[in-house]
């Protein structure tokens, strides 16, 4: 039986019991509280019959006394109580047993009634002292009525002391089971949810020591056998499988992170072995300072510039640098490209400085210019012009390079965004540093952990552009190597 089952079938029956018992001892009280207040009404109509008559019985004295109009109507309204009292006792339910004297009761209060109608008959007559013998029967009357309420109250309470006894009695033993249901349904209560609780608690720390050990490392550790009828054998077969299916991931991820640091490895030692010798960036040096001896100061400043461009260029590729480093490395190599095109080239530049200081691999704007210059305008003889624009968007850099040039077939746009599989267009040797876009976008990829931050637009002698899309993030240091940021 599972947790579900046992609770839907002892939590009911406990409850049922409960309010049964519940119900007897209420029904039980309801009886006794009718009864007694059954009694009350014809004892407290008694009372107040007896306590009226002598209320009239002073009124009518105070009104022979005095003889006011005020006491007279004070007289009328005691006698009005009086009527209104016998009435209610014309309607009152009676007991077989004292039903005769109830009659003779209303009697009295209907002879005492006239009595005292004759008494005030009396005074309007030329005797002063006819009304005096009417009154002491009244008198006499009130106090028969007195004795005879008594008498009833008496009878009332001898009628019903007996079924009182035997309610009391009865509620008593319904107050007894009450207390050993109570004492019952606890002790089941206490010893069914020890039975939840042990039946619940157990698998749980079995599966949580289970858990401990594969979190120690130990992803061999067995796990619990329960009944499969039960919840937690469905979850111990469920953690089973999970163990089984975490132990092939882990397989799965090794394989893949050794894969990927090896092609990692692989392609920044590709990249780096492709710059030039340093030699050359001394023979420059030397080259710039004869140039100045001989007064050739825009020789000078030629070759200072290609010497910044190649000590760029020679730095080692793992380390991240900042936008604004990568657009004045730009600008230096436009000002190189410039000499060679003079005014048949144009630079301009859109530039958001909030942006610059995004982190970007090394030589990341500069093949993506020379792409421009050599596939895209070289053979333009004037009007070439080459646009760099940086903004600042939601979440992110975006960095756009547009020419104007005789742009690209969808062949080579598809080849270009698809740079894991292998070029299908043969590309221009020579007159480049021989980073390709191709590299650029992803030596991208690679540093940024994600897909999808290129685009390409470009149609044939429409010009071209390229729009890359920088993840603003916070700041790393520049000693991360590139294939630990994930």
């Amino acid at each position: 039986m599972n947790i579900r089952k046992m609770l839907f079938i002892v939590i009911p029956s406990l409850f049922i019991v409960s309010n049964a018992v519940a119900f007897f001892i209420f029904q039980s009280g309801i009886t006794v509280q009718k009864s007694y207040n059954v009694m009350l009404d014809r004892v407290l109509l008694y009372k107040q019959i007896t306590g009226q008559t002598q209320d009239n019985l002073r009124a009518l004295n105070v009104y022979l006394t005095d003889r006011s109009e005020i006491s007279r109507n004070e007289f009328i309204h005691q006698r009005t109580e009086l009527d209104l009292l016998r009435k209610s006792l014309s309607t009152q339910d009676t007991l077989p047993s004292t039903d005769l004297t109830v009659r003779s009761y209303r009697h009295m209060i209907d002879t005492f009634t006239e009595q005292e109608g004759n008494v005030m008959q009396a005074l309007s007559r030329a005797d002063s002292l006819a009304y005096a013998a009417f009154y002491e029967e009244a008198e006499q009357t009130a106090v028969f009525i007195q004795d005879e309420g008594h008498h009833l109250i008496d009878l009332e309470l001898s009628y019903y002391q007996p079924f009182y006894r035997q309610i009391l009695t009865h509620t008593k033993v319904m107050n007894y089971w009450g207390v050993a249901v109570f004492i019952l349904n606890t002790l089941i209560s206490v010893l069914f949810a020890y039975w939840i609780s042990l039946g619940i608690t157990r698998p749980i720390k079995q599966l949580t020591k289970t858990a401990q050990q594969i979190s120690d490392g130990n992803l061999q550790a067995p796990s619990p056998q329960m009944s499969q009828h039960h919840e937690f054998g469905i979850l111990s077969k469920a953690f089973e499988r999970m163990q089984d299916n975490l132990q092939e991931l882990i397989e799965k991820e090794k394989e893949s992170l050794e894969k990927d640091r090896l092609v990692k490895a692989l392609e920044l030692e590709v990249l780096q072995n492709q710059m030039n010798p340093h030699f050359l960036f001394n023979s420059l040096n030397v080259l710039s300072k004869l140039a100045l001896l001989e007064g050739a100061e825009k020789t000078s400043d030629l070759t200072v510039t290609m010497s910044n461009l190649l000590r760029y260029n020679l730095r080692k590729l793992d380390r991240p640098v900042t936008l604004k480093d990568e657009v004045e490395h730009a600008k230096e190599y436009f000002t190189i490209q410039q000499a060679r095109f003079r005014d048949r080239i144009q630079f301009i530049t859109d530039i958001d400085e909030r942006g610059l200081g995004v982190l970007v691999p090394t030589l990341t704007l500069q093949p993506l210019l020379e792409n421009g210059f050599v596939h895209g305008m070289e053979g333009m003889e004037e009007g070439a012009e080459i646009k760099l624009m940086i903004t600042c968007g939601p979440g992110e850099v975006q960095v756009s390079i547009s020419d104007n040039g005789i742009g690209m077939s969808e062949e080579v746009r598809q080849s270009l965004l698809h740079f894991e599989s292998e070029p299908t267009v043969a590309q221009h040797k020579g007159q480049s540093t021989g980073l390709g876009t191709r590299n650029v976008f992803r030596r991208l990829e690679l540093f940024y952990g994600k897909k999808d931050l290129i685009d390409i637009y470009s149609e044939p002698g429409r010009g071209t552009t390229v729009l890359i899309r920088l993840p603003v993030a916070e700041k790393e240091g520049e000693d991360v190597p590139l294939i630990d940021r994930r």
